[in-house]
């Protein structure tokens, strides 16, 4: 079953088309999905409590439309048509415009320094920015490279890697400090970790520039992959340890928010 006709995918579905059998259609495709191979007309029919003829119903049209195939042994899985949808979900992915579209109706961090990273080996690199009022003493912009031990950002993103690829990435030479807090050496960064991996989060205490402190957290793709980091950035002045807190756990709801609109289905 390689593809399916536009003539009958356009066909009017009569007495099944409708809300309810919608609802219906995708319980069965959850249904099927969470049995990790295939199940029997009896056993969907069964595990949903459907009327015999509703469910064979159902069935037929979402096998005809190719999002159940039929195998040999007379069981259901998923079809191929669904591959079409997570496909055109994936290629529209774009985690700029998703970060610029939840951070213009999101007011929880109004007023402060926002910034999305990808990680390249020892750099982050500023795809996206926002900029508060309030000066920071440090000014982020779209294209901008920081050595990843000592960001907020790259801190949480370096946390995700397994010790070998570490060890790969900072073979050469590990980055200059910058600051007088700046993290010296790979052992050092590490002692982070644990704290990162229990809070959700990540501190930069003034190893970009002294003034500024930052809070980072990772944003998950749907196969649970890290794809990117984001932070906030506030005076170091202001960085009470309750106010530390209380943005790390702040942008660690928002990296959480933007995974699931990612497809990110993990804790």
């Amino acid at each position: 079953m390689s593809g399916i006709s536009s003539a009958k995918s356009d066909q009017p579905l009569k007495s099944v088309d409708s809300v309810p059998a919608l609802r219906r259609a995708v319980t069965i495709l959850d249904l099927v999905a969470a049995a990790g191979g295939s199940l029997s007309a009896a056993e969907i029919t069964r595990q949903l409590a459907l009327p015999k003829s509703t469910a064979h119903g159902q069935i037929n049209v979402l096998t005809e439309l190719g999002l159940l195939v039929r195998t040999a042994e007379g069981t259901y899985r998923l079809g191929p048509h669904l591959m079409h949808w997570a496909d055109g979900f994936l290629s529209q992915m774009d985690f700029v415009a998703l970060f610029r579209d939840y951070f213009a109706t999101d007011s929880e961090l109004d007023g402060y320094t926002i910034t999305l990273t990808v990680l390249d080996r020892d750099e982050v690199v500023y795809v996206s920015c926002r900029n508060a009022d309030q000066p920071l003493g440090h000014s982020f912009r779209i294209g901008k490279r920081l050595p990843a031990p000592f960001t907020a950002t790259g801190k949480v993103l370096l946390s995700e890697l397994e010790y070998g690829e570490l060890e790969r990435i900072f073979a050469d030479r590990f980055p200059a400090p910058l600051t007088a807090s700046s993290v010296s050496n790979l052992t050092e960064l590490q002692t982070e970790f644990p704290g990162i991996r229990e809070r959700g989060f990540s501190i930069d205490n003034g190893q970009i520039h002294e003034a500024m402190t930052c809070v980072g957290a990772a944003i998950y793709d749907h196969s649970g992959k890290v794809v990117a980091g984001i932070a906030t950035s506030f005076l170091s002045s202001e960085a009470r340890s309750d106010m530390t807190t209380r943005l790390g756990e702040k942008i660690r709801h928002a990296a959480i928010a933007l995974s699931r609109q990612s497809g990110y289905r993990g804790g």
